[in-house]
């Protein structure tokens, strides 16, 4: 998936309106994250559409985003929303740490 996705419409699962409020991250966050985040996993194989991750920062606190985008109708499904947490991630919240 491009770094950029291209979404005319955007849904958001019952999940990721849970998870954004128990995080307090609102939707133009969200929305901001799919625009201008850094795609730092490709999921090609999810199904029923690939999905990726993204990393973003708001007010220089990062969120990750997984969204999956129905490419031919430019539709992102967003799937979750969370804050990451070092313990499970390095410093630059792109790379899992090990086990």
């Amino acid at each position: 998936m491009s770094n950029r996705l291209n979404c005319k419409e955007y849904y958001f699962s019952s999940h990721a309106v849970q998870r954004m409020f128990e995080r307090k991250i609102n939707k133009n966050s969200v929305i901001s994250a799919i625009k201008e985040g850094e795609v730092i996993a490709d999921y090609p194989d999810d199904t029923p559409y690939p999905s990726c991750l993204i990393l973003y920062f708001v007010k220089s606190k990062p969120i990750h985003v997984v969204v999956a985008l129905d490419i031919a109708e430019e539709k992102c499904y967003i799937i979750t929303v969370y804050i990451p947490s070092i313990k499970l991630w390095h410093k630059d919240f792109k790379t899992r740490r090990d086990k």
